[in-house]
């Protein structure tokens, strides 16, 4: 039986900057427009971690039991490794889609929005197929597709929109950067995973690409998140450039990106991507805030 320890690690704790930074990117947008919903905005971080954590127990038993994971560098998996049974981590996504679905349907009757109903369920749709059901989209190179419109557009997006109740261009331009590092974030993961996913025929974009162009595409990820900021300084509030802040640690990163570490060695990069990403929303948010 898995520790709780081993339950935390499986959740892949590095993954949620990718929750938490749509979330206060998309409250700064509804700042600068005078509409801020503190309960609100609590509502769509609880959706979205719920949904983070929850795709990350997904994968974990879908990958798992499809013999994946056996030879994986990275964090603990439950399943591949044995110490919780398929059953119980399935159930474990559930439960966490479950509990974003609540917050989700919390916020829709605050709204009466009950059109988001449909865009939850996509959410956890695209959530479950990225590496479940018999042809997931993940294996064919789809990822940062996904990973773009749900942890950006939507996610981003959808918390400036239940608290302003509009659409804004400066919303999609806010997303469109966020959603960028949340694509270098699965890049950076799909980079490393190169030679156990090819092994497993999980034709990852990473492993379509192959490992040159993939490291180019991180620096273009990164490089279009902080586009997107000069972009919203000079179009929106000078305030945005905040979100340079999160760019003072980006030159560890890109140099191992850049000067070819693989492996284990790609972790420490992953984690600065994803430090990245949480300043990049907490900092933009901020800004936005402050205008």
């Amino acid at each position: 039986m898995a520790t709780p320890q081993q339950w935390w690690q499986g959740a892949r704790p590095r993954t949620l900057p990718a929750a938490v930074a749509p979330v206060a990117a998309g409250t700064g947008v509804a700042a600068f427009y005078g509409s801020v919903e503190l309960v609100l905005a609590l509502l769509a971080l609880v959706v979205a971690l719920s949904f983070q954590v929850g795709v990350n127990y997904a994968n974990d038993y879908s990958d798992g039991v499809r013999g994946t994971d056996e030879h994986r560098v990275g964090p603990m998996r439950l399943t591949a490794t044995g110490v919780a049974a398929p059953a119980s981590v399935r159930w474990a996504a559930v439960l966490c889609f479950g509990l974003g679905a609540l917050a989700g349907l919390v916020t829709v009757m605050l709204t009466e929005q009950w059109w988001l109903v449909a865009v939850g369920a996509a959410c956890m749709v695209a959530a479950w197929y990225y590496t479940g059901g018999r042809n997931p989209y993940g294996y064919l190179g789809l990822g940062e597709v996904s990973v773009f419109v749900f942890f950006g557009l939507v996610a981003t997006m959808g918390t400036a929109y239940v608290q302003t109740e509009s659409w804004s261009w400066l919303a999609l331009l806010v997303a469109s950067g966020v959603g960028a590092l949340a694509c270098a974030l699965l890049v950076v993961n799909n980079l490393r995973d190169i030679p156990t996913d090819t092994e497993a025929d999980k034709r990852t974009l990473a492993v379509r690409l192959g490992d040159r162009r993939t490291r180019i595409l991180y620096v273009i990820l990164v490089a279009a998140a902080l586009v997107a900021v000069v972009v919203a300084s000079i179009g929106w509030t000078p305030s945005a450039l905040w979100a340079l802040v999160a760019f003072i640690p980006v030159a560890t990163p890109i140099g191992a990106v850049l000067g070819g570490a693989s492996g284990r060695n790609l972790s420490p990069v992953l984690q600065a991507t994803g430090l990245i990403q949480l300043l990049y929303g907490i900092s933009l948010g901020i800004g936005l805030t402050l205008t």
